[in-house]
């Protein structure tokens, strides 16, 4: 569990990356308003399971299921919000098939009338991994990267990244950069998602800091002095050969961390 959230905490030498406590869901759990619950599932799912997933999607979700190309990625996008519904369910005491989703004006999905709208969430998920961040009355955002290598990665940088975050990146050593590089992305993906502005606004437009001695932080946003400190953001580690970033509005609050293995059943989840 982070006791505290991590906004603003710097050093002059490298810091571990906090790493969660990620503990097998009780039989009933309460959320109370100052706690963010951080899911960790796995993709993989049997055949059996993969069906029971299917059938709590919406028909726009299976359509969008089945336009990948690959069944590899079609069979982690249903386990993922298959995955998704299911957890959300649990804390409105709904099936999971019930449940209702709208997109914001720049896509970010929310419950559309009349479940409870105080329940914050995000999804994020890459490689066999997915990552639901889940909370009360705040805005939220959550990235999960897999780590890859790939030759364009410092051209994306320049395009993508501020003049600040490039000059972070140029000056850690070469066997660092890669690494940082989907630090920087996932802390930059996780405040725009969280936002809810996605594409809308300029990935250059805003500072995060990941460097050395930083736990991920939003240093400024252009054109607006506040902003910065209305965020927390958190960098994690969420297993090996993966990076992840949280953003969360305000500060004060705790996250508890939950696994779930395969076709592990949920709890029943109440809201506190």
């Amino acid at each position: 569990m982070v006791d505290e959230p991590l906004l603003g905490r710097t050093s002059s030498h490298p810091v571990e990356l906090p790493e969660c406590d990620w503990a097998d869901p009780p039989e009933a759990l309460s959320l109370p308003p100052d706690r963010v619950d951080l899911w960790k599932l796995p993709l993989t799912e049997s055949e059996a399971a993969l069906h029971r997933l299917e059938r709590t999607l919406a028909p726009d979700e299976r359509a969008r299921a089945e336009r990948f190309r690959f069944d590899r990625d079609r069979r982690r996008f249903i386990v993922a919000h298959g995955r998704l519904r299911m957890i959300l369910a649990r804390y409105l005491g709904v099936d999971p098939q019930a449940l209702v989703f709208s997109n914001g004006p720049r896509g970010k999905p929310f419950f559309a009338p009349p479940l409870q709208a105080a329940l914050k969430f995000n999804l994020s998920h890459s490689g066999n991994l997915a990552l639901v961040a889940v909370t009360l009355n705040r805005d939220i955002g959550v990235d999960l990267e897999e780590i890859h290598s790939f030759e364009s990665a410092e051209l994306l940088a320049e395009q993508f990244f501020s003049p600040l975050e490039n000059a972070t990146l140029r000056a850690l050593p070469e066997a660092e950069r890669l690494k940082a590089f989907f630090c920087c992305w996932s802390l930059k993906e996780a405040y725009v998602k969280a936002t809810g502005d996605g594409l809308a606004r300029a990935t250059d437009s805003f500072d995060v800091a990941f460097g050395r001695g930083e736990l991920g932080r939003l240093v400024s946003v252009e054109g607006d002095l506040e902003e910065a400190s209305r965020w927390s953001l958190v960098r994690l580690t969420p297993a090996p050969g993966y990076v992840a970033a949280l953003a969360v509005e305000g500060s004060g609050w705790t996250m508890m961390c939950w696994r779930l293995v395969g076709s592990s059943r949920l709890p029943a989840l109440n809201s506190g």
